[in-house]
């Protein structure tokens, strides 16, 4: 106790309360532990939903190019651009690790039994460094399967089709399996002079993929480059350029080096652009569930309040005495916002190693798992990020240092000749 302030040694006591101040007492046990549970809360839900992003991220750079160049409008690139501009300008960009051309369009899908909406990439099937993110999600078949014509596995003899590879959800949807057929449908495809006439090309399922994410596996196919510039009647142009890199976090400095380099006549997206919406709304829903937690802080703090109240109240002697011996009001109202700080730290304390090893375990032992989904999550994701957790626990100690300042203003300002008349 030797070099204490009088101050912290005073609320110490306060808070050590004897028999006769038991119920004050149960009252900081009780804020004590509303801040730990408010605390905890926090940092678990900002967990889930930190991994909960991080794996949606994960998912979508697994499936989709870190970066794409394309023309404004979407019109098609010449094979002489993409040679003597893009691959030129990029070639001693050592971040890049493959630069893959592709053909893409919003079509339809159909079977015997379902019809579905699709986005259709038409890729290099040779093109094996720039693919092995989609080899790797694979669950049926091989990327080099699109290479050339198959027939049907139940049909010896029969018709040979080109290939395409589709996700494992517009499969479910259109009721097929490897070695089905299927018929991609352009709507507007054929312009006749009775108006438009869809185009129709019949095609064999030669694989099925899973990303994870039912965006993709639902309304995803690829089909051979060269069999989607036929289909578009497009010889040998391309609808832009997949760009992948090395390490995803150099996207931002490898997209400001390629508009540079090429200037205003190609539009430069990287994955974070593509995805905007997505994690804007996750951001916010991040942002919502933590000021709806904070509300556990928040009614702790009140806590906190009641109890710095009732001190007050049963200390007005006490309080004239160290005025009588000189304290000031400043070392009074330090007095009681230390008691309710100290109340605020320990509770902020306890919440924060529960909340961690709560999350630690339940990622660990990955303890509530789910039935799939929209995400196909096996189980929920916990991550735990510094910032996460410095952000609760300043905010936890803000608002409980905050809650001290109206009855540490009121013990203060008590007047000890009143104080004592009174006793």
């Amino acid at each position: 106790m030797i070099g204490m302030p009088y101050e912290l040694l005073i609320s110490l006591r306060y808070l050590n309360a004897k028999r006769k101040q038991a119920f004050i007492s149960l009252i900081s046990i009780i804020s004590i532990g509303g801040v730990a549970v408010g605390v905890a809360a926090l940092i678990i839900v900002l967990a889930v939903m930190t991994g909960f992003k991080n794996d949606v991220r994960d998912k979508i750079l697994g499936t989709m190019a870190h970066i794409i160049i394309q023309q404004p409008g979407s019109r098609p690139i010449e094979a002489a651009q993409y040679q003597q501009q893009i691959v030129r300008q990029t070639q001693d960009l050592d971040q890049i690790r493959s630069l893959a051309p592709y053909v893409s369009g919003q079509l339809l899908l159909s079977s015997e039994e379902n019809v579905a909406g699709i986005k259709l990439l038409g890729i290099d099937p040779q093109q094996t460094t720039a693919l092995a993110h989609l080899e790797k999600n694979l669950l049926e078949g091989h990327v080099s399967s699109l290479q050339g014509q198959y027939e049907n596995f139940d049909v010896p003899g029969g018709p040979q089709r080109d290939g395409i590879l589709i996700g494992r959800e517009l499969a479910r949807i259109l009721g097929v399996f490897t070695g089905d057929d299927v018929t991609l449908v352009d709507p507007m495809g054929h312009l006749l002079p009775t108006g438009p006439a869809p185009k129709l090309k019949k095609l064999r399922v030669v694989g099925i993929f899973g990303s994870g994410f039912y965006e993709y596996d639902a309304g995803l196919a690829y089909i051979s480059l060269t069999v989607a510039q036929k289909f578009f009647s497009m010889g040998t142009a391309i609808s832009g350029v997949e760009i992948r890199l090395d390490d995803v976090d150099h996207t931002p400095q490898i997209v400001r080096a390629l508009k540079q380099r090429l200037g205003g006549q190609y539009q430069i997206l990287d994955w974070g652009d593509m995805n905007q919406s997505l994690f804007s709304a996750i951001n916010l829903e991040k942002l919502a569930m933590f000021l709806i937690l904070a509300l556990i802080v928040l009614v702790a703090a009140f806590n906190i309040i009641s109890t710095l109240v009732m001190m007050v109240m049963e200390k007005q002697a006490d309080i004239a005495i160290l005025k009588s011996m000189g304290a000031t009001s400043d070392s009074i109202m330090y007095i009681f916002m230390l008691e309710g700080s100290i109340i605020g730290v320990i509770g902020t304390i306890l919440g924060t190693l529960l909340g961690v090893v709560i999350c630690w375990v339940a990622d660990a032992k990955k303890l509530i798992h789910l039935e799939g989904g929209m995400y196909h999550l096996e189980y929920l994701p916990f991550t735990i990020t510094i910032l996460d957790l410095a952000f609760v626990i300043i905010s936890a100690l803000v608002i409980c240092f905050v809650s001290t300042i109206y009855p540490a203003r009121r013990a203060s300002k008590l007047d000890p000749v009143a104080a004592f008349r009174y006793e």
